[in-house]
């Protein structure tokens, strides 16, 4: 049973969501469970103003989950370049390849069965049954957590057991069990527009009267973590090694970042490496490659990762034959270079015309 706090909060929740949620995205309101999912695959570590680009670009591909399952990898590994987290897209696949061929092409209507699907979890579990099938499940997410906290005054880590159970138990009783599609939409889109992570419209807020972080001024330090994220730095010195109008690349197979995708010839390092005749030279006699003309050494590129932040630099090396040490079928013309799926930050460096790749 709710207490007269709680039922103030969803009371006031839904009333604002009413009058005053003007927030429009492409995939509100609909029922296709298809369409939800797909959204909350995109939306996982993607801004929306991000992610309604790739949603339109996919829905009108894929138009349904047969069309998915039976596209090809590299079609939609390149559908969805630029987004990174790339297992997202592999899961994606695996889930609507295992639905065509296991229940034609449908999703479970059950909770439980939803949760069992690769790549979804208790939040997008959730929002496909609530918001397809209007079933009461409430979604907690990072909106979710950070409203939760200021209103209530929550000091328990967000990232511990204890409070993921916390959380959760409160999150459902709060729900409208008679509208959780409504109710769900309704505190996500109050997280991203007014209980915002940084600088929320306290003043603005209708549920300011009664929220803990507001009366005592906490709002900037709720919710809170235990745990920090240490970032990772490594330095990726990419070879792009071009023949007449050929260029070698190859696919990342490994289980690392960018699994599956495309890039030039890498030399990892521990650290920064001032790249000069010498060490060139170096670096392309372990590939057997004498004939050469350094075209160019790109600056250095930066890229934030989660855990990791990048350090990438390209260097341009023009050889008049093909070297033996390299496989023979990982040259690909240049003008075809579009139809791969590359890492962003590689196909960024491909697009600028600054960088433009030349034989000459």
């Amino acid at each position: 049973m709710q207490t007269s706090k709680e039922k103030y909060f969803t009371k006031q929740l839904l009333n604002w969501n009413k009058k005053f949620n003007d927030r429009k995205m492409p995939w509100k309101g609909i029922k296709d469970p298809y369409k939800i999912w797909l959204s909350e695959v995109i939306l996982q570590q993607t801004k929306v103003e991000q992610g309604i680009h790739y949603y339109i670009k996919f829905t009108e591909k894929y138009t349904n989950i047969i069309s998915l399952a039976n596209a090809k990898d590299k079609e939609v590994y390149k559908l969805w370049e630029g987004l990174g987290y790339y297992n997202r897209c592999k899961n994606l696949l695996f889930t609507a390849r295992k639905l065509r061929d296991e229940n034609a092409g449908k999703f479970p209507t059950n909770y439980h069965e939803i949760l069992q699907l690769k790549g979804i979890g208790v939040y997008t579990a959730a929002a496909i049954a609530s918001f397809a099938f209007n079933l009461p499940y409430a979604v907690i997410d990072g909106n979710v957590y950070r409203i939760l906290a200021r209103y209530f005054g929550i000091h328990t880590p967000i990232d511990s057991n204890e409070g993921k159970k916390e959380f959760t138990h409160l999150a459902n009783k709060l729900l409208d069990k008679r509208k959780p599609a409504v109710y769900n939409q309704a505190i996500m889109d109050f997280g991203a527009t007014v209980c915002k992570p940084n600088l929320p419209l306290c003043n603005n807020c209708k549920l300011k009267k009664n929220c803990i972080a507001f009366i005592s001024n906490e709002a900037n330090l709720l919710p809170i973590k235990n745990k920090r994220i240490v970032k990772k730095h490594r330095w990726l010195n990419y070879f792009i090694l071009i023949n007449n109008h050929d260029v070698w690349i190859k696919e990342r197979t490994e289980k690392d970042i960018w699994q599956n995708l495309h890039e030039f010839y890498l030399v990892e390092s521990e650290k920064k490496i001032k790249w000069n005749e010498l060490n060139i030279n170096k670096q392309l006699q372990q590939l057997n490659i004498k004939n050469y003309t350094i075209k160019n050494i790109s600056k250095e590129f930066k890229q934030q990762l989660t855990h990791q932040s990048l350090h990438v630099q390209f260097i341009q090396i023009l050889i008049s034959t093909k070297p033996t040490t390299l496989k023979r079928d990982y040259w690909i013309s240049q003008n075809k270079l579009s139809t791969v799926a590359f890492p962003k930050i590689i196909n960024e460096f491909i697009k600028n015309k600054d960088n433009y790749l030349t034989s000459s």
